[in-house]
């Protein structure tokens, strides 16, 4: 099994994570400190900052954050304002995907690396859905430009829907996570976000949740999440 695989299922972070530890080469398989894509067998010693991997099975934990700007999206503990220190969970938890430092709103958080796995895998046609403020009126032309794709990063975002909330204020359901997707179309375009916040995540919504405050996931929004996963 791959490292990152094999640390994620543990449940101590997601592969992502474990992707930075081992660029920093804070893990080692049996003492030699590993690389990319090092593989793990039965029996291997696996050590992080040579230190066993701590046994975190138990219960399985879901959460909804409404996360507020300023927060790092991290399991990192020296970064300071990191989401794990935020949300200060009695048990280990980390975030499944991202949402950047200067943005808000909705993230999930979980102990269970099979989720965090299967949600990364299929990030690529389950809906987002933001409501960003960007720095003057919005247009027809730039909306149907938004919908219609724009080439960032060398690749063209594929089509998604908008809706008009006011004259500076529109929502956005996206089913790609292209890093700042939403900053960079709009900066491709001309406009620039002065706010951006995630509402929905498939079928998970802030639900009144208040910046700043997380709460469990109730078992009948699980399950169609799980299902959806399939």
């Amino acid at each position: 099994m791959r490292i990152n695989k094999y640390i994620s299922e543990t449940g101590f972070c997601s592969r992502r994570e474990t992707d930075r530890l081992i660029a920093a080469g804070r893990i080692t398989i049996g003492g030699i400190v590993c690389e990319a894509g090092a593989e793990v067998a039965p029996g291997d010693d696996v050590r992080i900052d040579g230190e066993a991997i701590p046994d975190q099975k138990g219960e399985n934990v879901y959460l909804a954050l409404n996360k507020p700007v300023g927060i790092t999206c991290t399991a990192a503990s020296h970064v300071a304002g990191n989401i794990i220190d935020f949300v200060n969970y009695p048990s280990r938890i980390f975030a499944i995907g991202r949402l950047d430092k200067t943005s808000e709103g909705l993230i999930l958080l979980t102990n269970d690396g099979a989720i965090v796995n299967k949600m990364m895998r299929s990030e690529n046609g389950h809906e987002k859905e933001y409501v960003v403020t960007v720095d003057k009126p919005v247009t027809v032309q730039f909306l149907q430009a938004m919908s219609g794709g724009v080439d960032i990063l060398e690749v063209r975002t594929k089509p998604c829907e908008l809706y008009e909330i006011s004259e500076c204020v529109f929502g956005i359901i996206l089913t790609q996570g292209l890093n700042l997707q939403i900053r960079r179309m709009c900066k491709a375009l001309g406009y620039r976000v002065l706010q951006l916040e995630r509402i929905r995540i498939m079928n998970i919504t802030l639900n009144g949740l208040e910046r700043g405050s997380w709460r469990k996931l109730c078992e009948e929004e699980l399950n169609l999440l799980l299902s959806q996963l399939d």
